[in-house]
């Protein structure tokens, strides 16, 4: 397991006819997960305060303790009536260079506005 610190940036997008909104992400991470990513989110606040939803794709390259290479985070999250619940998880075979066969999940904290990550990981 591997903590650190990571910004991110998020870019509105606009589409036509399409309910949801959707940003694009730039991330840069520090510590022993160093590197960069960028992605896509969709999400959805409905009517109800409190509820939403949102997906995403991010797609990092850098290094994990010192091994160079690559993979793809799953984000799911949702909001029911105020209670959150967070799911990140690296996409199944979508690890490469030294980071290939990578299995785990990403837990994010925010804490005076500074986002922090917590990722648990295997590798073959």
């Amino acid at each position: 397991m591997v903590k650190g610190k990571f910004e991110v940036t998020m870019q509105p997008q606009t589409d036509v006819d399409f309910s949801m909104g959707r940003m694009t992400l730039d991330k840069t991470y520090y510590g022993k997960l160093e590197g960069k990513s960028t992605g896509q989110m969709l999400s959805h606040m409905t009517e109800v305060k409190g509820s939403a939803g949102y997906v995403a794709m991010e797609s990092f390259t850098g290094t994990l303790e010192g091994k160079a290479g690559g993979f793809v985070l799953l984000h799911k999250g949702v909001m029911n009536k105020g209670e959150q619940s967070l799911e990140i998880i690296v996409v199944p075979d979508s690890g490469s260079g030294d980071l290939s066969g990578i299995i785990g999940t990403m837990n994010i904290e925010i804490e005076d506005g500074q986002h922090f990550y917590i990722f648990d990981y295997k590798l073959p």
